[in-house]
């Protein structure tokens, strides 16, 4: 009886594991980047810890089911209640294995941190990501060009993502390279990534947001050399590649692509691989900001008693911009608004 019970085990297990490592090329088990590489061995120290419980309880069940089985002479304590050594095993190890993961979460959560830079030799590449109803906008800052659902960098560069989002929530992720983050409007977030080797990773938006949500997909391509990340720089300044060229990346060719109705691929297939050989300097925050109020002018109620001498405007609303509040009229205001208070 415990051997065939042993063989139906060791078929399940091996059914179970050929499964799992079926499904592990091109996920997170299967990193190709430091950060990756770190997640994928957290994973794996957290599960073995977990079954350190888990597995003794899935064999005692089966060894008190057989042995306690109809037709066994075991010996009957119904007014057995109460073990010392049973109390102490079932509350001291997951107590002992709980502090374990309490250290390894603390450790790496810190370690794995996403804003924090990544240490290395060279100098990070800034790309500035804007997710959209539903393709992903990449913007180099630095290298004046841009480039919609596909991302390149050069393999061993570490590199800065600021990420935000023209609507919808979504969320960024490479799973080879590690660690998915939220792209919100009106906010930047941020998340640093390296790959180890050259290749090709898929990334996607790991939250749903949409009709489109199946087809916002791009490709992380990381060049085996440097050199030939600034050969593909220069094809897409030169318009030498063979995909969509748009020309400038300012206000209008933005908002031009950021338009949902205009879209004739927003919903049963990607939108194509496009480039932008220039772009705006300030494209990126400024469309950031545009969902902040008044673009950064503070507008105060009306009619508050404090609204005269704070408030500065060029015409009949009550708007104050930057800097025109003076040291004097600062202080009338700071006493006004204690005044306020105590009454």
């Amino acid at each position: 009886m415990i051997l065939l019970l042993t063989r139906i085990l060791s078929k399940v297990a091996l059914a179970l594991m050929v499964g799992l490592l079926a499904g592990c090329q091109g996920g997170v088990l299967d990193p190709k980047g430091q950060v990756g590489i770190e997640e994928k061995q957290l994973i794996i120290v957290a599960t073995l810890l977990m079954l350190l419980v888990v597995i003794p309880v899935i064999f005692m069940t089966l060894y008190f089911a057989w042995k306690y089985r109809e037709g066994r002479d075991e010996i009957y304590e119904p007014k057995w209640s109460h073990s010392t050594k049973i109390e102490t095993i079932v509350w001291v190890i997951p107590i002992i294995i709980i502090i374990i993961l309490g250290v390894i979460t603390w450790k790496s959560t810190h370690s794995l941190d996403p804003y924090k830079p990544l240490k290395s030799d060279k100098d990070h590449i800034d790309v500035q990501v804007v997710s959209m109803n539903w393709k992903w906008l990449f913007i180099y800052p630095d290298l004046g060009i841009a480039s919609v659902n596909e991302l390149r960098f050069p393999a061993n560069v570490p590199v800065a993502f600021h990420i935000s989002s023209e609507g919808t929530m979504n969320s960024f992720f490479i799973p080879q390279l590690g660690s998915q983050i939220y792209s919100m409007a009106g906010m930047v977030t941020k998340l640093h990534l390296i790959a180890n080797e050259p290749g090709t990773f898929d990334g996607f938006s790991a939250n749903y947001s949409g009709p489109g949500f199946s087809t916002m997909k791009f490709k992380a391509i990381a060049t085996p050399t440097e050199a030939d990340f600034d050969a593909w720089v220069e094809g897409v300044k030169a318009g030498t590649h063979n995909v969509i060229n748009n020309g400038v990346l300012n206000q209008a060719s933005y908002d031009k692509l950021a338009e949902y109705d205009a879209d004739p691929h927003h919903k049963h297939e990607a939108t194509p691989v496009q480039y932008y050989n220039s772009i705006e300097p300030s494209i990126f925050m400024d469309n950031v900001m545009k969902f902040m109020k008044d673009h950064g002018r503070v507008e105060m109620l009306e009619g508050t008693p404090l609204a005269p001498k704070m408030i500065h405007s060029d015409s009949n609303h009550g708007e104050m911009k930057h800097g025109e509040m003076n040291h004097e009229s600062s202080e009338h205001s700071s006493d006004d608004m204690h005044t306020e208070a105590e009454k």
